[in-house]
């Protein structure tokens, strides 16, 4: 399984908000050489465009990915995407919390958190948990037997 992840300088570099860079370590030290969003894209579109992605809390990171392409004038890519905090709730009920941190504790999928290559891994880790006690066995099996919708940008 293959994790990528890039750097990129925002539109309001070199103005960041404390509280991100608390929450993700990255500061505008780490983003001064790097490129912007427009510029990346190019490598970035392969990875969505006609792909099945999974995010936890997807409809955050979706909106994210709206808004960013929206200021660049970039269409939206031809994608599908489930959100893997939906599909926690119905397969492993009862649970207290459905953050990422606490399901991947229950199942022992160590990462950082709040760094994208580690977040990403644990969440298909933690996909595949869930895929493998429900049987699925594709995307045409994924509505039904995970109890999560499929959506598209």
């Amino acid at each position: 399984m293959e994790t990528r992840s890039w750097l990129i300088k925002p539109l309001y570099y070199p103005h960041f908000n404390s509280f991100n860079v608390a929450v993700h370590g990255i500061s505008p030290a780490d983003v001064r050489n790097q490129p912007d969003f427009r510029e990346l894209w190019p490598v970035l579109k392969p990875y969505l465009e006609g792909q099945f992605l999974i995010a936890h809390n997807a409809s955050f990171d979706m909106s994210v990915l709206r808004k960013t392409l929206a200021t660049y004038d970039i269409p939206l890519p031809e994608a599908r995407y489930a959100c893997s905090l939906k599909f926690s709730k119905t397969i492993w009920k009862g649970r207290n919390k459905y953050d990422l941190k606490s399901l991947c504790n229950m199942h022992r999928i160590n990462f950082l958190h709040h760094r994208a290559a580690s977040d990403a891994d644990a969440c298909a880790r933690l996909t595949l948990k869930a895929m493998e006690l429900t049987g699925t066995m594709s995307e045409a099996e994924f509505d039904a037997k995970m109890g999560s919708k499929i959506c598209r940008f």
